[in-house]
């Protein structure tokens, strides 16, 4: 799961979703020094990680990447499905979603001063290129992994990556339906939150 997902899987606390957003930034016991709520988001998205890197579907999914992306492929899948929640918005939520990500970011920019030093550092560029919106398109897709391959060590196989995205687009599309109501219910009853309950147009649940 990437931005995207993870947003949309800490329901509408302002505070859990800051805190899954920067869930990756956040190492090893250094959560317990957070406050309550952004603490449980940075757990949540510990447990999205878990779940999604373990499941059966997901590494079904990474199979077809293997080939280029060795260990990477979790990463590749993890956009892909961020992907395919954007392209089947309407499925999972009321609010568009533009309207939505226009939201995350404005909570984003409220909370900068909370977010790591490692999230300041690309956090404009994030926003500038409007990259949790850009995933509704297989060209934002492309203009994301290009950005990564460039600035992280993500190796650089966006072409090889596109080219297998629109080969096996319908089955991508069938893991992600089998797979995304499963880490729903599995978030929704361990930490007792409502996740398809979202963030209005005026904030807050």
């Amino acid at each position: 799961m990437n931005f995207l997902a993870h947003t949309y899987l800490s329901g509408c606390n302002e505070e859990i979703v800051v805190g899954n957003f920067m869930g990756d930034y956040v190492k090893g016991k250094n959560y317990i020094y957070l406050p309550e709520l952004i603490k449980k988001g940075v757990l949540i998205h510990r447990d999205i990680d878990y779940f999604t890197d373990t499941h059966p579907v997901t590494r079904r999914s990474k199979r077809r990447l293997v080939e280029k992306y060795d260990k990477y492929s979790g990463v590749i899948i993890d956009i892909f499905y961020d992907h395919f929640l954007a392209s089947l918005w309407s499925s999972y939520c009321d609010i568009p979603l533009k309207d939505y990500v226009d939201k995350v970011y404005d909570l984003l920019k409220r909370n900068y001063k909370a977010l790591p030093t490692g999230i300041k550092v690309w956090f404009p560029t994030f926003l500038e290129n409007n990259w949790m919106l850009a995933y509704q398109h297989i060209e934002g897709i492309e203009l994301v992994l290009d950005r990564m391959s460039a600035n992280t060590s993500l190796p650089d196989h966006t072409e090889f990556a596109i080219k297998v995205l629109r080969r096996d687009y319908e089955l991508f599309t069938n893991d992600f339906n089998e797979f995304f109501p499963e880490i729903i219910d599995f978030i929704e009853e361990k930490y007792e939150i409502d996740v398809k309950v979202q963030m209005s147009r005026e904030g807050g649940c």
